[in-house]
């Protein structure tokens, strides 16, 4: 893949920082919750692929831009693109405790936030 233009990554922190809308601490205690342990997709560890992303989400909001790797971008974009598709799929009702809402928590989105 070729790299991306310093458009191209601006415009992917952009979507990541309006997509995560938790503080890095505040994901940190969230992720340390068995609510945020028991949802999401799990690989062949145990983990959901939504709680490790929470961690890596992390560590990049407490990266300075200029230490962001294209690598670094991939996970953006995705977490970009995940919270827009799960938000999409919002139930009706209540989501205050609903595993929509955990799930988006664990990519670092809380809708009622």
């Amino acid at each position: 893949m070729a790299e991306r233009s310093d458009d191209d990554r601006k415009r992917i922190r952009d979507e990541f920082h309006e997509a995560v809308t938790m503080a890095p601490a505040e994901l940190e205690r969230w992720l340390e919750t068995d609510e945020s342990r028991e949802v999401g997709q799990k690989d062949g560890g145990g983990e959901s692929t939504g709680h490790a992303s929470g961690r890596r989400i992390v560590e990049l909001l407490r990266t300075k831009v200029a230490d962001l790797s294209e690598a670094d971008h991939d996970h953006m974009e995705k977490v970009a693109g995940y919270v827009a598709r799960h938000r999409a799929q919002r139930p009706s009702g209540d989501v205050e405790h609903s595993r929509w809402r955990y799930s988006l928590m664990n990519w670092g989105h809380d809708p009622l936030g």
